[in-house]
């Protein structure tokens, strides 16, 4: 039987990690990887992970299951994190998954259990995964306009132009921030208005939320996506605590369905529950307790935050920085959208070909539809990447 399987075409960002570890070349600048890095280049473990390790090193007596739907306390503190009170805590169904990942391959496999010819629409971009999650699972899915390659921003009037083909039952994954791998964001109004267009449609949300605290700030980031489940009566929420928490090894996410009325949350946490026993049982512990622990514990939830806030401003720090010095080579405000995106990414418009000359001739590792990880710059490599930009593109 395992003859018959065939080779899976390899991760695009994997194979240039591989790449870029093979160039002998002394100035190399790596963009590809989606994991934050400091002015050092490393992925450093908070100040307050490291405490809450400390102390559950010190207090832990067990290392036994948990339920199949995790830590309740990290349930709860994500519940507050990202939802805040815009919707009642008993409408909340929520379990514990690894990472952000298995949060939505979570909820892809509850809104198939719960219409088989369910189809869904993602945007055109999103994060590859999504659409190699939905292919893999057989589940109809389509796209609705969202960049402009032309001016590096949303496109708006495409998106709602595009969302008008709706059905009811459809489900939208939307992108709660830093949308990956544009950067370029929709804004509160502009998330308003999708929210009215999926209820006039009797459309369901989910919302993939991976950096919040890496745009505007906790409370901002939450914003658009407060509005949406305050306003659809269901949706589904996805969150990922390895990029602003740091742990992205350990594993913890989160998914949270919203009901209509408390008394359905009942079976749809018990189907959460059933979805994580078929896939792994039990979810993992570590990454979230400590998560837990910081939420819960306002000493170290304010460590966190200050921690994560240095974090949010040195990568607007690198955009401005980065728009300005392409500002000075080009004599252009071309590339000024590099500052007004927000998280660790950016899509530069760039070709394929100026892409792989970047690569070959100046050493600057990028995934091919230019979409650079603005945490994997400093202030010194900003101005050499800013130069090879320039450089390709005059040729």
């Amino acid at each position: 039987m395992l003859k018959e399987l065939q080779a899976q075409p390899k991760d695009k960002i994997l194979m240039l990690m591989e790449m870029y570890k093979a160039d002998p070349r002394e100035q190399k600048v790596d963009l590809g990887v989606g994991v934050y890095k400091d002015a050092e280049g490393v992925t450093p473990v908070m100040r307050a992970i490291k405490a809450a390790e400390k102390q559950l090193w010190e207090t832990e007596t067990t290392k036994s299951y948990t339920g199949l739907a995790g830590d309740p306390a990290f349930a709860a503190g994500m519940r507050d994190l990202v939802l805040g009170d815009a919707v009642a805590a008993d409408r909340v169904a929520a379990a514990a998954t690894p990472g952000g990942t298995g949060a939505v391959r979570q909820a892809f496999d509850l809104v198939q259990m719960a219409n088989p010819d369910v189809t869904v629409w993602v945007s055109a971009p999103t994060w590859p995964n999504h659409v190699s999650i939905l292919k893999h699972m057989g589940i109809s899915m389509r796209e609705y306009r969202y960049f402009d390659n032309e001016t590096c921003a949303v496109d708006f009037n495409g998106m709602i132009a595009d969302l008008d083909g709706l059905k009811a039952g459809d489900v939208v994954l939307l992108h709660g921030c830093c949308h990956n791998p544009t950067g370029a964001n929709l804004t509160l109004p502009e998330f308003k208005k999708v929210a009215e267009i999926l209820n006039a449609k009797g459309a369901i949300p989910m919302i993939d939320i991976a950096y919040q605290g890496f745009g505007d700030g906790l409370e901002a980031d939450a914003a658009g996506v407060r509005h949406v489940v305050s306003t659809c009566p269901e949706s589904l929420v996805a969150a990922s605590c390895s990029k602003n928490f740091g742990i992205y090894r350990e594993r913890a996410g989160v998914l949270m369905a919203i009901q209509e009325d408390a008394s359905k949350t009942a079976v749809a946490q018990g189907t959460l529950n059933h979805l994580n026993r078929q896939n792994y049982s039990f979810p993992p512990d570590h990454g979230a307790r400590l998560v837990g622990m910081i939420l819960a514990d306002d000493a170290l939830k304010a460590d966190w935050m200050a921690e994560l806030e240095e974090m949010r401003l040195g990568m607007l720090k690198l955009r401005e920085q980065l728009a300005d010095e392409l500002r000075k080579l080009t004599g252009s405000d071309r590339f000024g959208f590099i500052a007004q995106h927000r998280g660790m990414f950016s899509r530069l418009g760039l070709t394929p070909e100026q892409v792989e000359k970047l690569r070959e001739d100046h050493a600057i590792y990028m995934v091919g539809d230019s979409r650079i990880n603005i945490a994997g710059l400093n202030a010194k490599t900003v101005p050499i990447l800013a130069q090879a930009i320039a450089a390709v593109d005059k040729a």
